[in-house]
C-alpha cells in the first residue's frame, strides 16, 4: 500500500537534518509539526475508509451465512413435505452460497488486516506528534535562552544592565510557561476518550446473537427428531 509507505517515511524523517539546515530551529520544529498534523488528517480519512470497507465485508459475510441457513431450512421443509426435487434445488442454491461465502470471508479477513494496520499507523502518528510537541517546547526554550545569552554576552557588566537581563529572563520564562500550559491544554482537549459504552454494546449484541443461534439450532433438532 503506497500510502502506508509514504506516511511511514514521514514518521521516520530525520528531524536533526532539518534543524541543521535551519537558521531558527524553533521555526523549523513548528513547520515540521504542521506537516505532521496535515498528514494525520489524511491518515484519519484513509483509516475511516478502510474501516468502512472492513464493516461492509463483515456485513456481506453475515448476510451470506443467513442465506445459507435459509436455504438449508427450505431444503429440510421440502424433504419433510416429500418433495425431494425441491429439496435438491434448495441445496444446490445453498452450495452456491457456501462457495460464495469462502470468497467473502477471504475479503473480510484482508479488509480486517488493512484496517488494523491503518489504526496502528493512526495511533502511532498521534503518539509521535504528542512526543514532538513536548520536545518542541524544550527546543524553543533552548533557542530562547541561547538568543538571550548572546545579548547578555554583548552587554556591559553594569548592575543596571544585569538587572535588565534578569528581568528579560523572567518574562521569557513566564511566556514559556504560558506557551507550555496552552500546549498541554490543547493536547488534553484534542484527546479522544474511549467509548466504553459502545464496546459493551457490541459485547452484549454478540452474546445475544450467539444465544439466538443456539436456541434455533436446538429447536430445529427437536422438530426433526435429532
Amino acid at each position: 500500500m503506497g500510502m502506508l509507505d509514504r506516511f511511514t517515511d514521514i514518521i521516520k524523517a530525520n528531524v536533526n537534518d532539518l534543524l541543521d539546515r535551519a537558521e531558527d530551529p524553533s521555526k523549523m520544529v513548528d513547520q515540521y509539526l504542521r506537516d505532521l498534523t496535515e498528514s494525520l488528517a489524511e491518515v484519519k480519512q484513509e483509516t475511516a475508509g478502510v474501516m468502512a470497507e472492513e464493516a461492509r465485508t463483515e456485513r456481506q459475510v453475515k448476510e451470506n451465512e443467513a442465506d445459507i441457513s435459509k436455504y438449508d431450512g427450505l431444503a429440510r421443509a421440502a424433504l419433510e413435505a416429500g418433495n425431494e426435487d425441491d429439496a435438491r434445488t434448495f441445496l444446490a442454491k445453498k452450495q452456491q452460497l457456501v462457495t460464495k461465502g469462502e470468497g467473502l470471508r477471504a475479503a473480510a479477513e484482508a479488509a480486517h488486516e488493512n484496517a488494523t494496520k491503518m489504526r496502528e499507523m493512526h495511533d502511532k502518528l498521534v503518539g509521535d506528534i504528542e512526543q514532538l510537541k513536548s520536545r518542541r517546547e524544550a527546543i524553543k526554550a533552548k533557542v530562547a535562552v541561547a538568543k538571550t545569552q548572546d545579548k547578555v554576552n554583548k552587554m556591559s557588566s553594569a548592575g543596571d544592565r544585569a538587572a535588565g537581563a534578569m528581568s528579560a529572563f523572567d518574562r521569557m520564562e513566564a511566556k514559556a510557561d504560558e506557551m507550555l500550559d496552552r500546549s498541554n491544554a490543547m493536547s488534553e482537549l484534542s484527546s479522544e476518550p474511549a467509548d466504553a459504552a459502545a464496546e459493551l454494546e457490541k459485547k452484549y449484541a454478540d452474546s445475544a446473537s450467539t444465544a439466538a443461534v443456539d436456541a434455533e439450532l436446538a429447536r430445529l433438532k427437536e422438530e426433526m427428531g435429532l
